[in-house]
């Protein structure tokens, strides 16, 4: 869809209000609050738990207004998009029961652990694995740069079991929650100063029972990708938002600041590279549309090509329209008092993750064109 309808709309000019309300100065609890109540955050989870009945088109468009106006929630990327949007889709009544209206109302919230230290971007070298104990399951392993886990009431750990029939391993999704034993995190300590915190995940052990499990154990990668899909399409809403309060700052700083005869933003040496970000963030905006319309219709291939490109597109006119920004302010972009600094660091995460670029030309080369792998 190219064209937005009167609610997704209406939709956006409502959370443009509630960010414009809290700003860059905001508390993220006040905030998380506020958007829970008045039902954004489980936008696009079932009504029937509690949700909005919407899907990631809704979702995306609540993060990015917010990220637009200065006050990003990087965990509506784990909590309900990836987390929320696996329960609801794979979950078992009673996992659907106890998790999806907390996620809905912000009562509840989730994080989402998949990356190791020695796997990267390669989910198929996750070592964490799973293994069957009675009726129960042990989990050991670890993984790294785990968002918001100290705000979580649980952690949707991605482990791997072994398949019966050929001994290989497969990836599996397990809900461990925070108080069990052997379920251990530590900070990490991170130059990007952010709301939300990252963490090192070790599982010692980690006893289960059986309902912990999500979904089907043979299912593999299709379960893995049903929350992926929607990660990919929210860090591009997030980068979007991002870029499009940044390059905001600099064209307000362009119309009023004036060093010669007219306004800087008057010499197309300060106004082309700003219209070039605006028209490079609309574009990504339009390939993140085209993946949450595919995703929600429930084409899930058409939608990983999409939500790819997305991220990739968003990533790059983010940390385009940050530099820009701040190369338009000088001096002052560096400054505590314009906010736009600590940007320069927080763009490069469009880049790097959940996935980074060059896995994604990766999967584009392989994928799209049919090009051989290197690897």
């Amino acid at each position: 869809m190219t064209i937005e309808s009167q609610e997704h709309t209406a939709l956006r000019a409502a959370v443009a209000a509630l960010g414009q309300r809290h700003g860059r100065g905001y508390e993220r609890e006040q905030l998380w609050a506020e958007a829970a109540k008045l039902g954004y955050l489980g936008v696009n989870l079932p009504e029937e738990h509690g949700g909005g009945g919407g899907g990631m088109a809704e979702l995306s468009i609540v993060l990015e207004e917010l990220g637009a106006a200065g006050c990003p929630l990087l965990m509506m990327v784990v909590s309900p998009a990836i987390c929320g949007t696996v329960i609801a889709r794979f979950g078992t009544t009673e996992q659907k029961q106890q998790w999806l209206p907390g996620l809905a109302d912000g009562s509840l919230t989730m994080a989402f652990g998949i990356t190791e230290p020695d796997a990267g971007s390669n989910s198929h070298r996750i070592t964490t694995t799973a293994r069957r104990d009675g009726d129960g399951w042990v989990l050991t392993g670890r993984k790294v740069f785990i968002s918001g886990v100290d705000l979580a009431d649980a952690t949707l750990i991605v482990g791997r079991t072994e398949d019966a029939r050929t001994g290989k391993l497969k990836p599996c999704l397990f809900i461990v929650p925070r108080d069990a034993e052997g379920f251990q995190r530590s900070q990490i300590d991170m130059e990007l100063q952010a709301q939300e915190k990252q963490f090192e995940l070790v599982l010692d052990d980690v006893r289960l029972p059986a309902e912990a499990l999500v979904g089907d154990e043979d299912a593999g990668l299709l379960q893995l990708f049903a929350g992926l899909n929607p990660e990919r399409i929210m860090t591009a809403a997030f980068a979007i938002g991002m870029g499009r309060y940044a390059l905001a700052r600099a064209i307000d700083y362009a119309k009023t600041r004036q060093v010669w005869k007219e306004p800087i933003g008057a010499h197309q040496a300060i106004a082309h590279p700003l219209a070039q970000a605006h028209i490079e963030l609309e574009l990504a905006r339009l390939m993140m549309q085209k993946a949450a319309a595919l995703y929600d219709a429930g084409d899930d291939i058409g939608a990983g090509e999409a939500a790819n490109m997305a991220k990739y597109a968003a990533g790059e006119a983010c940390v385009k329209a940050v530099d820009q920004a701040v190369h338009t302010l000088g001096g002052n972009g560096l400054t505590r008092e314009y906010g736009l600094a600590s940007l320069i660091t927080a763009a490069r995460v469009a880049r790097i993750a959940p996935v980074s670029r060059e896995m994604i030309l990766n999967y584009v080369s392989h994928q799209s064109l049919g090009l051989p792998k290197s690897y």
